[in-house]
């Protein structure tokens, strides 16, 4: 088993993430999982830090061919893997020219985590109300930098959506255990643990839009609001997503618990009339400490025979078992 250091504060805070993701039901420990390591600092810190909470864990390195040595980047990011004890497996993709390189390498990328994680079966998100084998679950090192890189690049396209802790993607559930992690954590990490990581000549690169956003709509941002613009466009990116869920879903996710008390009991509230459940203010207090007070207690009776329980990440409303 190998031994990672015990004094290393960005490399706790990664692990803190993960440590989430195993208590929310999200990660599970003693089922097999992947997780997308390209050798750069945020994956190598996620991979790391999955190994040191106890998972078991594939290192799915993706080679894209798009850069000469990328063969050698991807070994050498297995062969890190292998000695932090997880497996590894690299897979070269073939990606296609088109107007955009960043989208068909990230189709390529994904399409390979579905042949790796499910091959020939599609799976269902659970915040839809279907469960999924966690053996059909990567991970991916989504940092709070790159929900907000991502949430001003999908409201310039006139559609302000986020990325989602859970999705699905390409007939493969994909997890972000990183998103409340901010960048200079996993590179801080990488240097707490002894590792050199990969850094991508793209992501230098003014071609693509998500660097000059990076490199110049944030920092300029940042100077307007007299401070760090990251957390707060996380925060709306946040807000968006679980209204989207609520749209879309009689469940609650936990990650309401950061919303103001008034909002996440008015998605709450939306949720149990969703389900056909009473919605009383007891009723919406009772499942607000599912969310907020969570000690371990069981199911919360909401009426109409239906119960709210705490299960993968979320609160569901469904009905009432009977022995």
């Amino acid at each position: 088993m190998y031994l990672f250091p015990d004094v290393s504060p960005h490399f706790l805070a990664v692990r803190r993430a993960v440590r989430e993701c195993v208590r929310d039901g999200i990660l599970v420990r003693g089922e097999s999982v992947g997780v997308g390591l390209s050798g750069g600092p945020d994956s190598l810190a996620l991979t790391a830090a999955m190994m040191a909470e106890g998972l078991t864990v594939t290192a799915i390195c993706v080679d894209h061919g798009l850069q000469e040595g990328s063969r050698a980047v991807s070994e050498q990011a297995a062969e890190t893997a292998r000695l932090w004890g997880a497996e590894a497996v690299v897979v070269p993709v073939d990606v296609p020219a088109g107007n955009s390189l960043e989208a068909a390498a990230r189709a390529a990328r994904y399409q390979a985590f579905s042949r790796w994680a499910a091959p020939g079966n599609g799976v269902s998100i659970p915040s839809r109300g279907e469960r999924v084998s966690f053996a059909n679950t990567v991970a991916v090192a989504h940092t709070m930098d790159d929900l907000a890189e991502s949430f001003v690049l999908a409201g310039l396209r006139g559609n302000p959506a986020a990325m989602a802790r859970e999705a699905v993607i390409e007939g493969c559930r994909i997890v972000r255990p990183l998103l409340g992690v901010r960048r200079a954590d996993t590179v801080g990490a990488c240097e707490e643990i002894g590792v050199t990581p990969w850094n991508d000549p793209q992501n230098a690169d003014p071609a693509f839009r998500r660097v000059r956003v990076r490199r110049e709509v944030l920092p300029l941002l940042g100077d307007i609001v007299g401070g760090d613009a990251v957390p707060a466009l996380a925060r709306a990116a946040g807000r968006v997503q679980v209204e989207a869920t609520r749209m879309e879903s009689t469940t609650v996710p936990l990650a309401t618990k950061d919303l103001p008390q008034a909002t996440r009991h008015d998605i709450i509230a939306g949720a149990l009339r969703a389900a056909g459940a009473k919605v009383s203010k007891a009723h919406v207090e009772g499942v607000d400490k599912l969310i907020t007070q969570w000690h371990g207690q069981g199911p919360r009776d909401v009426g109409q025979g239906l119960v709210a329980l705490r299960v993968s990440g979320e609160i569901k409303i469904e009905e009432k078992i009977h022995d």
